[in-house]
């Protein structure tokens, strides 16, 4: 395992020199803040992709965000060539720092800086390594995640841990909330462990082998809802899916995103799953679930259309209280 506390490097370095790799939004509070730190060499990230109107190529966050900072930015496909691990090498950068980069490093470049390379992950590891912790904690029912730091390894998510920070995730709280929460946490984060680094202070500890769960990425099965099932349980995977790639029901009048919704109790006979049967104080579209629950549903999208609010689209369509929204899906 690297020493981060490299005897080649006796005693604090003076200002810790930094390759970033990052792809998201997620990663950018974290290039800025390193390099006002840091001494950053380069910027490594996902090559640009065809998206937004007549599909021209855009480059990632992290790197529309390094031309903005004037850093060296590289988007090689693989890190697998030994050209490019070669390019990596002649940076002599003290560590590399890698946020929610999305491609493979290999042995080889873990390996080549002298203090290794550092991790920021969105979640409390052991728990929720992989490619969605935010949406997965959410969706989980966790009351609690946040940020860890950890020195890179070749399995996925299985470094020591340097540092972490906790975030209490609410009731309410969407993946898009939680998502800037914590991309803000990681880029302090960082800062904490790289100080320690410099000064000599670092102290990775193995993971445990116990509450080790994993953050499967969300595929498009994962984002439709069954109605059958408690509201509660269906409230946390809208919030977990708010604002992408969005929870969805397939209705008689089409597919409709539920962007914001609530679980509630109902009383008297259980209603079948899938009928509306009113509005809510505050002007939401009650569906009712399984097990005697109902969602209270606040902002929805149907396809092809913005985000409204229910009382809109219910404006525009002829539904009446006891009418399923479900019948023939």
């Amino acid at each position: 395992m690297t020493d981060l506390n490299c005897p080649d490097r006796p005693g604090p370095v003076p200002k810790l020199s930094v390759v970033f790799m990052g792809s998201p939004e997620f990663a950018v509070p974290s290039l800025r803040r390193l390099t006002e730190k840091y001494d950053v060499r380069a910027v490594y990230t996902q090559p640009p992709r065809k998206s937004g109107r007549g599909l021209k190529l855009r480059p990632t966050a992290v790197g529309a965000a390094a031309e903005q900072l004037n850093l060296p930015c590289y988007w090689p496909e693989t890190l697998k060539h030994t050209d490019t691990q070669n390019q990596l090498a002649d940076l002599k950068a003290d560590l590399f720092v890698v946020v929610a980069y999305g491609l493979l490093l290999p042995q080889a470049v873990l390996d080549i800086p002298v203090y290794g390379c550092i991790n920021g992950h969105a979640s409390l590891l052991p728990r929720w390594r992989g490619a969605a912790p935010i949406q997965r904690a959410i969706e989980a029912g966790d009351t609690d995640t946040g940020i860890s730091t950890m020195l890179m390894q070749k399995g996925l998510d299985t470094g020591p841990v340097i540092d972490t920070s906790h975030t209490a995730i609410t009731e309410d709280m969407t993946a898009g909330q939680l998502h800037d929460i914590l991309a803000e946490q990681t880029a302090g984060l960082l800062c904490v462990t790289l100080d320690k680094i410099q000064s000599g202070t670092a102290r990775p500890e193995a993971q445990p082998d116990e509450g080790v769960t994993y953050a499967h990425k969300i595929s498009s099965a994962d984002s439709q809802i069954d109605l059958d099932q408690p509201a509660d349980i269906l409230q946390r995977k809208i919030n977990a899916y708010s604002p992408y790639p969005g929870a969805f029901i397939e209705t008689d009048f089409g597919r409709l995103k539920l962007m914001q919704a609530r679980s509630m109790q109902t009383k008297g006979q259980p209603l079948p799953p899938g009928q509306f049967f009113g509005l809510s104080d505050e002007g939401g579209l009650m569906l009712s679930c399984g097990q005697n629950t109902a969602l209270d549903i606040g902002m929805l999208q149907p396809a092809g259309k913005k985000a409204m609010t229910a009382q809109a689209w219910l404006n525009g369509h002829a539904l009446r209280p006891g009418q399923s929204l479900t019948e023939t899906k």
